[in-house]
């Protein structure tokens, strides 16, 4: 009997504030860049490795992108998913998708490389590539 895996989402909550937007009131379309790292931050120190395999290596953006979809506005509730997709031996791309009332304002995605700390691209440990597949969606 053959088992199937339900991958998982991580979420990660915030909220807006005044210092987020602009004179308009709207929040500034670099802050999901911003929560965007910290989502990532939060997902790797709370499901991957809370020393981030400093010891084994780095963790390098390769590529991010983020698209903004809807307005928010301080004090606003904004709620984060992350998932993983496209894993390889040495690089995987994460999803961020943000809600606010429970509708898409942003989406946004990071390809992230391992390496030495000498920057020279290695292999993922076969231990971090079976957490990060958890999250594969």
């Amino acid at each position: 009997m053959l088992m199937q895996v339900i991958a998982q989402t991580f979420t990660h909550s915030l909220t807006a504030y005044l210092k987020d937007s602009n004179a308009y009131g709207n929040t500034y379309f670099a802050r999901y860049f911003e929560w965007q790292g910290i989502c990532r931050e939060k997902w790797f120190y709370e499901c991957i490795s809370r020393d981030m395999l400093q010891k084994e290596g780095v963790f390098i953006t390769k590529h991010a992108e983020q698209s903004y979809l809807q307005e928010t506005f301080p004090f606003q509730e904004i709620s984060c998913e992350l998932n993983a997709y496209d894993v390889k031996k040495c690089s995987f791309w994460l999803e961020f998708r943000f809600y606010a009332d429970g509708k898409p304002v942003s989406v946004g995605r990071q390809q992230i490389v391992f390496a030495s700390h000498e920057r020279k691209i290695k292999a993922l440990p076969a231990a971090v590539t079976a957490l990060i597949q958890r999250y594969v969606k």
